[in-house]
């Protein structure tokens, strides 16, 4: 499977982590829209297109955000022993990937892409946001 287009959509901000967004398209046939160019500590990575987790209230069944401790809709209180995510930094991950490539070799491949259309869109835009030029192999 070849990534055959990459659509990029620059971020008008500099000083944000968020520098663009990206449409990917596998083969001429399958599209994944969202993935983000995010700046972290080492550098460029690609994040995939996630959506917040939400927790049904099992009384009325409104989905409600991860961390809400009553129901936005009735106001019951919340099961607080619902299986929560903890990323690295011990927070509540907050988020899960729609979309996310199964092999460290497809995540390379898929990173290398998108962040090359990224430089090439800032050069071509002439876009002066900073950027490094190190990819973070350890997302």
């Amino acid at each position: 499977m070849e990534i055959t287009e990459v659509r990029i959509t620059l971020k008008e901000s500099e000083d944000k982590k968020l520098k663009s967004f990206a449409t990917i398209t596998f083969d001429n046939a399958f599209v994944v829209r969202d993935l983000k160019v995010i700046e972290g500590k080492r550098g460029l990575f690609v994040a995939m297109p996630s959506r917040k987790v939400a927790y049904p209230c099992v009384k009325c069944g409104h989905r409600n955000a991860s961390k809400d401790k009553f129901c936005a809709n009735c106001g019951s209180r919340l099961n607080p022993r619902r299986e929560e995510k903890i990323d690295e930094d011990g927070r509540q991950n907050e988020h899960r990937d729609i979309a996310h490539p199964i092999t460290p070799e497809a995540r390379e491949y898929i990173q290398n892409k998108v962040i090359d259309a990224y430089k090439e869109e800032l050069q071509r835009t002439g876009n002066v946001q900073t950027q490094r030029t190190a990819i973070n192999p350890g997302y």
